[in-house]
């Protein structure tokens, strides 16, 4: 196992996520199955992962519970437990705090983070009272090292960090994100101010352990040996400022896979590289809408809708999911989706030909059904 140095410990450079761990598919309410998540814990414990990832609202909350009681049989020095406070599911942020370290069964918390700034929250978490909490718990040690977790942009990033002194800052980062959104310059940000980076959805939620079959097999052909998996855990791997890459595996074989790729640091080549960027853009078309940003398709909309960026978002929905809706509330309402009245005058103008009003209705039908 590689590990890297930060201030004064030895972390482990692949983290285990506790977001994705077994479940008991037929029981109600799909409980993390405990015995198969121990030995998972087990494996990776016994094969040099210090770094274990949790959240308040992992599993329904049953994450931290279980994370908790597997790591009791282990010294509570071999092991990092990573932890954030979530402003929507309680915003009284003592008392999760609390409620986390009861579930936890430890009296402090290595890495704790505000979980998921966005735009349009930004100001509550800064204002709200909770970062000089949690200041005060890091000078009580119940907190080693404070950060938070971002998924905003990079305009709101920067004034974050102008806010405090960070010890650290986990953001999305894969190659995919990196090449097609905002993930290089959200990096280069914190590299600027010499923050380290904790890599969460390096893999973007599974979505590159298998690309389509001709991009598959331009990897596989270069690498007959590694899985497609293992190219974007690699690329990560050959950002310097990256401490920890964090991996929710669920099950021994991304486990095993993960943890053999991490043996040695062995990053991608340039050339790898290169060729890794192919099979991204033989991949592309099958995730998101080919938008160029020419903006071409906004002169002539009645309502004014700034479509490029709407389907930007909706690039987002369809690769990381529908909680990427979130990006929306920084617009007014009129300006969201739902004011499309179908005109099709925006396609007239588009280059790409991209059927801008059926995507359009469909963000709205997945606003009506969240």
């Amino acid at each position: 196992m590689i590990y890297k140095k930060f201030q004064n410990i030895n972390v482990s450079s692949l983290g285990m996520g506790a977001m994705r761990l077994p479940v008991k598919e037929n029981e109600q309410g799909t409980p993390i199955d405990r015995e198969k998540a121990q030995e998972l814990i087990d494996y990776a414990i016994s094969h040099g992962i210090n770094y274990f990832d949790t959240a308040y609202i992992y599993h329904d909350g049953e994450s931290e519970s279980f994370l908790g009681q597997a790591l009791l049989k282990y010294p509570r020095d071999s092991y990092y437990i990573a932890d954030k406070f979530n402003l929507h599911a309680n915003p009284d942020y003592k008392a999760q705090f609390a409620e986390q370290l009861s579930r936890l069964q430890t009296n402090y918390i290595d890495f704790y983070l505000l979980h998921g700034i966005q735009d349009h929250i930004v100001d509550t978490f800064l204002s709200n009272g909770c970062v000089e909490y949690f200041e005060e718990l890091k000078k009580s040690g119940k907190i080693r090292y404070l950060g938070f977790s971002f998924h905003g942009s990079p305009k709101v990033l920067k004034r974050v960090m102008e806010e405090r002194s960070w010890d650290f800052v986990q953001i999305q980062l894969n190659y995919y994100d990196w090449t097609y959104n905002d993930a290089e310059e959200l990096y280069d940000i914190l590299e600027e101010y010499n923050v380290p980076v904790i890599v969460m959805e390096p893999v973007h939620g599974g979505r590159l352990a298998s690309l389509t079959p001709e991009a598959d097999a331009l990897l596989l052909e270069a690498e007959p040996e590694k899985s497609i998996s293992s190219w974007a855990m690699r690329w990560v791997m050959s950002l310097p400022n990256v401490l920890v890459t964090l991996s929710g595996m669920s099950n021994e074989e991304q486990l095993r896979d993960n943890i053999g790729t991490f043996e040695e640091n062995k990053p991608l080549t340039e050339q790898q590289k290169e060729l890794l960027i192919k099979a991204s853009d033989l991949y592309r078309p099958s995730v998101s809408v080919a938008c160029t940003g020419c903006r071409y398709c906004c002169s002539d909309c009645p309502k004014e809708l700034d479509i490029p960026r709407l389907l930007s978002i909706y690039n987002k929905v369809k690769m990381s999911g529908v909680w990427r809706l979130s990006f929306l509330e920084a617009l007014e309402e009129e300006k969201r989706p739902p004011a499309c009245i179908g005109c099709n005058a925006c396609q007239k103008q588009c280059p790409q030909n991209i059927d801008i009003s059926a995507h359009m209705k469909e963000m709205t039908e997945l606003l009506s059904s969240h």
